[in-house]
């Protein structure tokens, strides 16, 4: 910039003639007639022959396109140590859970209902090698857990225990199912 061009401010709706420069200051006089000082990075020479080009840093533009068109590296979503060890599948065995109205069963139509469902989910999990179950069935008088237990104990691949007391407390068993590899 010399003394005589026609500058702007940039951060401002400021516009005049540089009538003095003093190493990085610049001073300006504004149309109304008040003179300004700037920091030479403030301004920029406006005028008919002031091209774009000439205000653009054409270097550090083509680092930022070239730093854009880098392929990123891509995260694997980090699994969390609690989801780690939730179940893939859970079995809510509450009898508003599996029918609509449970209004005329007896209390053994009921329980009937509620193993065929556990029996037919623990098939379905074998057959799709699930490896963890969890059977919500409430806490309760405890025969339905009872019926549990008993139906686990005829299959010899997999263990049951209690789940996870600060998910489900006390009305759930978890069942971790044995994968054998198929020759």
């Amino acid at each position: 910039m010399k003394i005589g061009d026609q500058v702007s401010v940039l951060d401002d709706v400021i516009t005049g003639v540089v009538v003095k420069k003093e190493g990085k200051t610049i001073t300006i006089s504004t149309a109304d007639g008040f003179e300004m000082d700037f920091a030479e990075n403030e301004l920029v020479v406006i005028g008919k022959e002031t091209r774009i080009e000439n205000n653009i840093d054409l270097d550090r533009i083509s680092s930022i396109i070239a730093e854009k068109e880098t392929q990123k590296r891509r995260k694997n979503p980090r699994i969390k140590p609690k989801e780690r060890n939730l179940p893939a599948m859970e079995v809510d065995l509450h009898i508003h859970q599996l029918t609509k109205s449970s209004k005329g069963m007896s209390n053994y139509d009921m329980l009937s209902l509620q193993l065929d469902t556990a029996k037919r989910q623990l098939d379905f999990a074998i057959s799709k090698r699930i490896q963890k179950v969890v059977f919500i069935h409430g806490v309760g008088e405890g025969v339905l857990r009872a019926e549990l237990e008993y139906l686990f104990r005829r299959y010899d691949n997999l263990k049951y225990y209690d789940a996870d007391f600060q998910k489900y407390g006390r009305g759930a068993v978890e069942v971790y199912i044995y994968q054998n590899k198929k020759p």
